[in-house]
């Protein structure tokens, strides 16, 4: 029997010179020694992995190269032979790497961050995070301290500011109820790094006539935004379209350059039996769906401009429950 593929395709599967849309996967967890999981990443994905430098492990597979690594540049990048260090941990030398290596790994993430990968080549991910979980790996609702997310990293189908506009209003309207279906741990609801957009941002990008050329687009973004703590992190979208102008209001050595969105949201709740990697994928292709359909989204920028109203129906009702409901009369889930 054809097992029935878990992760739902969009629509726009093909950018504007008729190639595949990518995404890049970013996996947070614990509960394995990272040894351990580069070997069984290893086995799982297929190639041989190569320690780059101290818990950093590159892995090339036929969809492209993997990376493994300890989320903590500070413990990456640890040299013993390092004159700040303390003497009594220099004089311990790999004993001391030992330990901190243990500590580490209980309490810093192991990520596993894909390459590109064609949309439709995502069961290798869903695969991938299943058998992870048979292993033992860990997420969020395992410690208060953890807060493990699973991002994505969508390459858009076009940089016209007419797409980018639609994109950004889909996940403006779609952030309460994205939020209530991915934010299941307490650990992540009180990071900072997951905020909405500012209010007053989205007020205007809600507006019938909000049709600007780029730089008016980012201008507008990065007054209310100049920040990497979004939960749809626009600046290496930005950094790719045009670097002068972000760095006028952002600058930061960590946003990296590429053609896609950033979208920080959801938890790995990689333990829990019934959350998959298609838990996240699916959701979003509601919002690429909701993007690539302008009638529907003019629909429902109209109710979201309606909910700020006071009157019966917003008094006894979220904006949560309004997307659900209109989602579901639509036929979106």
């Amino acid at each position: 029997m054809t097992r029935t593929k878990a992760c739902r395709m969009p629509d726009v599967l093909k950018t504007a010179d008729g190639k595949e849309r990518r995404v890049g996967v970013e996996i947070e967890m614990s509960g394995l020694g990272y040894d351990e999981l580069v070997a069984l990443a290893a086995k799982l994905l297929g190639g041989t992995p190569v320690l780059r430098s101290r818990y950093v492990t590159t892995l090339k597979t036929e969809l492209g190269e993997f990376t493994i690594e300890l989320d903590s540049a500070p413990i990456k990048e640890l040299d013993l032979a390092d004159e700040r260090l303390p003497r009594s941990i220099r004089e311990l030398g790999g004993q001391a790497m030992d330990v901190i290596d243990a500590a580490a790994e209980r309490i810093v993430p192991l990520e596993i961050i894909s390459p590109p990968l064609p949309f439709t080549s995502l069961e290798t991910v869903e695969s991938l995070v299943d058998n992870l979980r048979e292993a033992g790996a860990l997420g969020s609702r395992e410690a208060i301290y953890f807060a493990f997310g699973l991002q994505l990293n969508p390459e858009l189908p076009d940089l016209r500011p007419a797409t980018l506009v639609r994109y950004f209003q889909a996940f403006t309207l779609l952030y309460d109820w994205l939020k209530a279906r991915h934010q299941l741990d307490v650990s992540r609801k009180f990071t900072t790094y997951i905020e909405p957009w500012h209010s007053r941002y989205t007020e205007l990008l809600m507006e019938d006539d909000y049709q600007p050329e780029l730089p008016q687009l980012m201008d507008d973004y990065l007054e209310f935004n100049p920040t990497r703590n979004r939960a749809l992190d626009l600046l290496p979208l930005f950094a790719h379209l045009d670097h002068e102008r972000l760095d006028r209001h952002v600058r930061d050595p960590r946003i990296k350059s590429r053609p896609t969105l950033h979208y920080r949201l959801p938890d790995c709740d990689i333990n829990n039996p019934g959350w998959h990697f298609s838990s996240v994928w699916n959701d979003w292709v509601v919002l690429e769906q909701l993007a690539s359909n302008p009638d529907d989204l003019s629909e429902m920028r109209a109710l979201f401009r309606e909910g700020g109203k006071l009157n019966l129906h917003n008094l006894t009702h979220s904006w949560q429950e309004t997307t659900e409901d209109w989602l579901a009369r639509k036929g979106y889930v």
